[in-house]
């Protein structure tokens, strides 16, 4: 006997997957923008497998080996690791002063929209909710400014204004790293919870109690995560900024390699991936700290 609650047979098979012109066209301009930049780049990878390229791969990894352990110039990196640490970290220190004031009036849900201005836009004129998206779209303005130039950029246009030395690379960091620490600051920001926001604010909380107890305990181990790794790209970014002058070990491997002394770069490597792993870890160990208690 046939059952009367069978159901019509299932068409095993996909529809047909239909893509709008948008994304042809997208697909299309990305393979020829991706062509042209093989080519306009000169990408030749063979070119490392010429004789000239072999031969000097060949001299410089041979150079470098064995490292030099000498006292002579082990003696002579004390002050500059001091300075690449210190450098490092002021200068993420001064992009945290920058970039999270700057971070907050680059946050949409803190300066004109969100449940945190929703009763102040009600109640205030057209005049003031002008004011406060121009000064959002302000300081994004300027955290672009900060992120455009390199910080390699800013440490040559700062050593010639106050001279050689760490200054010029704390100066470089602060500013790039502010642009950057401003822009993720004011997304994690933007994407917390609002919840907590809403619970407070229907308790009569003014808007400071609601930032301090509700937003930023929420996204603090996200910001302090970020900062960190920050610190530990500071670390990368100062060696490349004794370059210009700015201080640091950087400096002393710009010599090194001027002198073809590259068994003193193999040191100098050596010695600046013990610090990125040092921060790396200590980073991990504060990480882990923030969230545990986080979560309590």
């Amino acid at each position: 006997m046939q059952n009367r609650h069978s159901s019509a047979p299932v068409s095993l098979t996909l529809p047909a997957r239909r893509h709008s012109n948008f994304q042809i066209v997208w697909s299309v301009l990305f393979i020829l923008t991706f062509l042209g930049s093989y080519r306009l780049a000169q990408v030749k990878p063979l070119l490392l497998l010429e004789p000239e390229g072999r031969r000097n791969i060949w001299r410089f990894v041979t150079g470098m080996f064995p490292p030099d352990l000498s006292w002579d110039f082990v003696s002579l990196l004390g002050r500059p690791i001091i300075e690449t640490i210190q450098l490092s970290l002021m200068g993420t220190f001064m992009a945290v002063v920058i970039g999270f004031p700057l971070g907050l009036l680059a946050t949409r849900s803190l300066t004109f929209t969100g449940i945190l201005n929703e009763r102040e836009m009600v109640d205030s004129r057209r005049s003031v909710f002008l004011l406060r998206k121009g000064t959002y779209l302000l300081v994004r303005a300027i955290l672009s400014l900060f992120r455009t130039i390199p910080e390699f950029v800013w440490a040559f246009m700062f050593v010639r204004a106050v001279g050689l030395g760490p200054f010029p690379g704390v100066l470089a960091i602060g500013i790039s790293y502010a642009g950057m620490l401003g822009k993720v600051y004011s997304e994690i920001l933007e994407h917390v919870n609002p919840g907590p926001l809403e619970s407070l604010q229907a308790t009569g909380a003014s808007r400071l109690t609601i930032l301090l107890y509700g937003l930023l305990p929420q996204a603090l181990p996200n910001l302090v995560s970020y900062t960190l790794y920050r610190w530990e790209c500071a670390i990368r970014a100062s060696t490349i900024l004794g370059f210009v002058g700015a201080g640091g070990i950087g400096q002393q491997l710009e010599i090194s390699m001027r002198m073809f002394n590259f068994n003193q770069v193999l040191t100098l490597v050596a010695i600046l991936f013990v610090m990125v792993a040092g921060v790396d870890v200590l980073s991990a160990k504060v990480r882990r700290t923030i969230l545990s208690r986080s979560s309590v």
